[in-house]
């Protein structure tokens, strides 16, 4: 059991040493360097919820947008084959249909990122909860003495009755 935990550990801490280094290179290339420095990249860096709520609303929004370029291509193609009152109709309906599309996705994306906000604040509060349980309890049993290793093993076995609950 302890090679298994050894291995988890180990195999933990490469992912975390890729993860890191692909963090590096990410933040040492220049355009992102760049955009970091303006204003917007400042802006969205000290708003981490904002920064999750744009990055929402455009992954949702990208195929909505897909869809109504090619709408605007197939529809200049008809235009440059003479029928230009068609392509005004569907590019303005088109435009009303994107814009109501993308309201509503404006809406999703800050609802889903309250979503995933409340959902990351609620775990990292469980688990933070749960290591300092453990920690508090592991320290109480080392201050213990020996003399009382009857009180120490009952410890030990509501803290397992505890985690098996769980």
């Amino acid at each position: 059991m302890a090679h298994s935990e050894s291995l988890c550990k180990e195999k933990m801490q490469d992912l975390q040493k890729q993860l890191s280094s692909v963090m590096h290179t990410i933040n040492n290339n220049s355009k992102v360097v760049a955009f970091m420095n303006s204003p917007v990249g400042q802006y969205l860096d000290e708003r981490p919820f904002m920064s999750l709520a744009l990055l929402v609303f455009i992954a949702l929004a990208a195929v909505p947008i897909g869809l109504f370029l090619t709408v605007i291509a197939g529809t200049a193609v008809v235009a440059c084959l003479g029928v230009i009152i068609i392509e005004g109709v569907v590019v303005a309906v088109g435009g009303v249909l994107l814009l109501c599309v993308l309201c509503g996705l404006a809406i999703l994306s800050f609802g889903v990122s309250g979503v995933l906000s409340v959902c990351y604040l609620a775990v990292s509060s469980i688990l933070n909860y749960m290591h300092t349980s453990r920690l508090s309890l592991k320290v109480s049993e080392r201050s213990q003495p020996s003399s009382q290793s009857g009180d120490l093993h009952s410890t030990r076995e509501a803290s397992k009755d505890c985690c098996d609950n769980d």
